[in-house]
């Protein structure tokens, strides 16, 4: 639905911060067996490799959906997707929870796979609240829904303790009511852009117009790298703590929410240095930090002090790098596509943290507990996205231009 509301700072606050609150309650669903990991290893008696699958499972669907969602979301409006989203991801987190109480990997992997769809919240927000903010204030406006990804850090924080202390099955219930009642709150307090207007246009042709714009592959290999790490972290953080730092599964859970935390508010800062500065600078920052970071962790620092504070300042120079790489789409993205060209980059972002837990899980060395060869991986990948970066994607410079009046996702 088209909003009468003009695009008044309240107006626009409200509709910011319930789309980033749907985001919270979005990714807090999705991360749900990643911050469980430990509960499935040793009730389903998993080894790393497999345990890195299951955990894997939601970030692949989610990130594979975000093209769809991106490209629904120009055609029903952010209102009706935030909602569907939403309440499609109710049946699937409980059918999670049943598998857990069942011993059933089979179960929670199938149901995982389904728990993708609260992943593509995202890439509803993006082009929602880009339709809300005038071009120059975009990196803002999207670094803060971005921020939404602190479900991440609520489920690792949360997941763990609310089993212990009310039982496995009632958190998952939990999880399930606010979903519930988030989709209530979207659908009757939000409003679309005053801009927006509904596009007839067919999704495919969409999608396959997206796939030959430049700036669609540059930005997917950039938020792969970088929210990718994020993600793979997010979800895999609990495992390595356990594994080489022998931490039980509240401690894994608290630090890996330290970790997400970290990121969701190094997001929003991103996006207004890039407003600021121009994006080009904070990518280039954030993966140069990445690289020295990783090689860093590779070294296993000792101590909870030296280690804790190397992997904030990895969360912190992901969520820069995250906050950076989405204000650049929405400078670069021509007028009518943001929606699209998001959902793919989000895509790219999520499958970028599909991988790493994978390669995490097949080449950790249990005789040593090191996750080097992972690590090492990451370093070489964040040094040649760093060059990439460098020599071939323009700063705002040349970038086109935007109206206010086209401000909306789709036209």
């Amino acid at each position: 639905m088209a909003g009468s509301e003009t695009l008044a700072p309240g107006g626009r606050t409200r509709n910011l911060v319930l789309a980033t609150a749907a985001s919270v309650a979005g990714f807090w669903a999705w991360n749900s067996v990643a911050t469980l990991g430990s509960f499935y290893t040793q009730n389903l008696q998993l080894n790393p490799a497999a345990t890195g699958v299951l955990v894997a499972m939601p970030v692949f669907v989610g990130s594979l959906g975000r093209i769809v969602v991106g490209a629904l979301t120009d055609k029903y409006g952010g209102r009706a997707m935030f909602t569907f989203v939403l309440l499609a991801s109710i049946l699937p987190i409980l059918l999670v929870s049943v598998g857990g109480l069942l011993n059933s990997f089979a179960l929670v992997l199938g149901a995982g796979l389904l728990l993708g769809v609260a992943g593509t919240v995202f890439a509803v927000g993006i082009p929602f609240v880009s339709g809300w903010y005038e071009p120059s204030r975009r990196g803002f406006a999207t670094g803060v829904f971005g921020a939404g990804m602190g479900g991440t850090a609520l489920a690792a924080f949360l997941n763990p303790r609310l089993v212990a202390a009310i039982g496995y099955f009632p958190t998952h219930l939990l999880i399930a009511g606010v979903l519930a009642v988030m989709a209530v709150l979207v659908w009757f307090l939000m409003k679309e852009s005053p801009g927006w207007t509904h596009s007839n246009a067919p999704v495919l042709p969409k999608l396959l117009d997206a796939t030959r714009t430049a700036v669609t592959w540059k930005m997917c290999f950039l938020y792969a790298v970088v929210f990718g790490g994020f993600v793979s972290f997010a979800t895999y953080l609990p495992t390595y703590l356990r594994d080489v730092y022998s931490f039980d599964p509240s401690g894994a859970g608290a630090r890996t929410a330290g970790f997400a935390l970290a990121a969701v508010l190094a997001r929003p800062v991103g996006g207004v240095l890039a407003d600021k500065l121009g994006p080009k600078p904070v990518v280039i920052t954030s993966l140069a930090a990445v690289a020295v970071l990783a090689w860093v962790v590779n070294l296993q620092p000792d101590g909870e002090v030296p280690a804790g504070l190397t992997f904030v300042a990895m969360a912190a120079a992901l969520g820069l790098g995250t906050g950076g790489v989405f204000a650049w789409v929405g400078v670069l993205a021509p007028p009518g596509k943001v929606g699209t060209i998001s959902g793919v980059v989000s895509a790219a972002g999520g499958l970028g943290g599909y991988f790493p837990p994978l390669v995490m899980g097949a080449t950790y060395d249990a005789a040593t507990h090191s996750y080097s060869i992972g690590l090492l991986l990451l370093v070489a990948t964040a040094l040649a996205a760093l060059a990439f970066t460098l020599f071939a994607v323009q700063g705002r410079a040349g970038a086109p231009a935007v109206p206010p009046r086209l401000a909306g996702p789709s036209r």
